[in-house]
């Protein structure tokens, strides 16, 4: 006997034999990137921690975000803000002291650096730094050491991304599952977001970034998917095309790469970990690096490509073939 399935239930069916079948041909059509080893050059005595996250400034320097050579900052004495010039060699470090488990990263249009620390301890941490090219704390938002769910407090705060007009968009995600707006100043404008997978729910939105449009991307990550919103926190689009989206990067002209540490049988199995590229115009997929395990990716002006990793502690770099 024939079996007539509802119409939502077809399509949903149809939707997951599309995406399986464009990621085999991204699969299929290979790596465009050739990887660099041993690029950075840290000094004698340090090594990596997990390196988080990543970015480039607008001279072309490399901002390395780890976990003061370990997987925590707490009782450590090291860096975990590194900054690289374009040979890969090392122009500054800083922030000794400040951070209990950084996470989150992103340099706005003046050159400034943003960091999250995603938890707390010893009266510091669930805040966000505002640095100075030169490493000078400018700004913090958040109440050091006190987790929470209010206007000035964070819980498991992961990313953090600041729009043309300067205002903040803070990725509250371990725990609250929540974006929050801040003005330019750090007072807090709104709130979005809850628990749950439907449009405008999240369940762990880790990463965070803006289109040149200006819409605002948000790594869903536990659902599988980048939810795109307007900045008034209106849900215009889900992609789920991307894997199970750790990191987001969109670059000046529209690029998306994703950076997928979590997929596999079981979780996502429809896809694999790497880190997916394409447009954020219209959302199609161009290609995938395989073979790495990593939450963040970010693209110079050149092209290039730099990851973090985090459970193998290291900073590779991908060059256009």
């Amino acid at each position: 006997m024939s079996q007539i399935l509802p119409l939502r239930i077809r399509v949903r069916r149809a939707l997951v034999t599309v995406i399986a079948l464009a990621t085999s041909h991204v699969y299929a059509q290979g790596n465009r990137y050739e990887l660099v080893e041993n690029w950075a050059q840290l000094p004698d005595g340090m090594v990596w921690g997990q390196v988080i996250a990543v970015d480039t400034d607008q001279a072309g320097n490399l901002i390395a975000l780890h976990r003061c050579s370990s997987d925590t900052c707490v009782g450590q004495s090291e860096p975990p803000l590194l900054k690289f010039n374009p040979s890969g060699e090392l122009l500054m470090s800083w922030g000794e002291g400040l951070l209990v488990w950084p996470h989150g990263l992103d340099i706005d249009a003046d050159g400034n650096i943003w960091v999250t620390d995603g938890r707390h301890e010893g009266g510091k941490g669930e805040v966000i730094f505002k640095f100075s090219p030169d490493g000078e704390v400018l700004m913090t938002i958040g109440t050091p050491g006190i987790s929470g769910d209010g206007p000035y407090t964070f819980d498991g705060v992961c990313d953090v991304v600041v729009a043309a007009n300067g205002n903040i968009f803070v990725a509250d995600g371990h725990v609250n599952n929540r974006v929050v707006k801040y003005s330019a100043a750090g007072r807090f404008l709104m709130a979005w977001g809850q628990a749950g997978t439907g449009p405008g729910e999240f369940d762990m939105p880790h990463s965070i970034d803006i289109d040149s449009q200006g819409r605002v991307f948000v790594a869903d990550r536990g659902n599988n998917r980048v939810q795109i919103f307007d900045q008034e926190g209106r849900y215009l689009d889900e992609w789920t095309q991307f894997g199970r989206p750790s990191g987001v990067f969109i670059s000046a002209n529209d690029r998306l790469f994703v950076a997928d540490s979590q997929s596999v049988d079981g979780v996502n199995p429809d896809f694999e970990m790497g880190i997916y590229y394409g447009s954020a115009v219209d959302g199609s997929v161009e290609g995938y690096i395989g073979d790495i395990l990593t939450e963040s990716v970010t693209e110079d002006a050149n092209g290039v490509l730099f990851s973090g990793l985090v459970a193998n502690r290291g900073l590779i770099r991908y060059e256009p073939e």
